[in-house]
């Protein structure tokens, strides 16, 4: 029950802008780290040189091929919430990777909802606790308002892209 609030939460802020998805996000500075927390978009990651680790490590690797082909076939069957924190080496090293995954795929980047976490890996409206965030990434594939999978960091094959795929693949 607590997912399905947390998704109708996360689908309001999608609905407030008609052209461009709705962010709402703080920055913060921690040393040489710049922390966002909130509701943000990829154009935020990839557009501002801050995070220049995004547009790098897009040039690594190649996403899982099964794994495009089920992100294309079943793009109509499910929707996305990303987890990450702009500070974390992980999210730095795998959000590429899966944007890699959406790029190749051609999901629609509006079935996409990332949120930053701070350094306690705290979000607003407490999103982090209703979907039981413990590390990020966190990715969490969602089937008719209800979780069916996610994949925490490297997930357990090493391939986040691969595991995204099976899950996706394992929609009926």
């Amino acid at each position: 029950m607590k997912n399905v609030f947390s998704f109708f939460i996360i689908v309001l802020f999608i609905s407030c802008t008609h052209s461009k998805k709705a962010v709402n996000y703080t920055t913060t500075k921690d040393g040489s780290r710049t922390v966002l927390k909130g509701i943000i978009n990829r154009s935020i990651i990839e557009n501002d040189t801050t995070f220049k680790w995004f547009k790098e490590n897009m040039k690594y690797g190649m996403p899982d091929a099964a794994a495009v082909e089920a992100f294309k076939n079943k793009q109509d069957e499910f929707s996305l919430i990303v987890f990450g924190g702009t500070w974390c080496e992980d999210t730095q090293n795998l959000w590429p990777r899966f944007f890699q995954l959406i790029d190749k795929s051609g999901f629609p980047e509006k079935k996409i909802q990332l949120i930053t976490v701070d350094l306690k890996k705290h979000t607003i409206n407490n999103l982090h606790s209703q979907f039981a965030i413990q590390n990020v990434p966190t990715f969490i594939v969602m089937h008719k308002g209800k979780e069916i999978g996610r994949v925490v960091e490297y997930g357990t094959m090493g391939d986040i892209t691969k595991e995204l795929g099976a899950i996706v693949n394992g929609i009926r």
